[in-house]
């Protein structure tokens, strides 16, 4: 009985080890939405966030597009708009873009949208695949009710996009003439009106996506 247990102890680790990390995902795993933005620079790609799981981190990466033809069409499509474009990506875990991650995501495929995928938006390209380039923030939200003073809009190319740190709060993208080298801070009361509020320090162009409902 003894060197049958020797013999079956291998295999049964050889199965697990080949059968169970594909049926295997953390909390994280999910569809997981993203405003796609950009234009002949560069696209970006900001995660669609909640204050609850699998969605609790914010998330925004450089990206392109796997198809040469198609990421210049749609940078053309993009540059000096502030349309709204989402994107539907596969099912993946979110975990995989922490720039600490032993196994980092490096593609996937998605729908592109014109409009809010979830809101009646309009498929453009059913099953594009992307290039993540870089991850530009990645930062686990905190689900306690809190108020800040000020609110912090970060620099992404020729956009500002606003640090979410409290909650409730808002997801905020401003498109702007031209890029900004540095944070830009306004009073957290300015979120009543903040592309006015912005303009008083920033070559705003106009909102690209302004959100309350989902972080509240």
């Amino acid at each position: 009985m003894q060197a049958i247990f020797r013999l079956a102890q291998p295999l049964a680790l050889l199965f697990a080890f080949v059968a169970g990390p594909a049926d295997a995902h953390d909390h994280s795993f999910g569809t997981h939405g993203m405003v796609l933005f950009g234009g002949r620079e560069a696209l970006y790609a900001s995660h669609l966030p909640l204050f609850r799981a699998p969605h609790d981190h914010q998330v925004v990466l450089q990206v392109r597009l796997a198809d040469p033809a198609l990421d210049r069409a749609l940078r053309e499509r993009l540059d000096g708009k502030t349309a709204l474009w989402t994107i539907e990506p596969e099912r993946f875990e979110l975990s995989r873009l922490d720039p600490a991650s032993r196994a980092p995501l490096q593609a996937f495929d998605a729908g592109v949208y014109e409009g809010h995928f979830e809101r009646k938006g309009v498929l453009s390209y059913k099953k594009a695949g992307f290039v993540v380039e870089r991850v530009l923030v990645y930062r686990q939200l905190d689900p306690g009710a809190r108020v800040r003073a000020q609110a912090r809009y970060l620099p992404v190319g020729r956009f500002l996009v606003k640090e979410i740190d409290s909650r409730p709060d808002v997801d905020h993208i401003v498109a702007l003439e031209a890029a900004q080298a540095g944070v830009v801070t306004i009073p957290k009361a300015g979120l009543g009106n903040p592309e006015e509020v912005l303009k008083q320090t920033a070559p705003v162009r106009g909102t690209v996506y302004f959100e309350t409902e989902d972080l509240r």
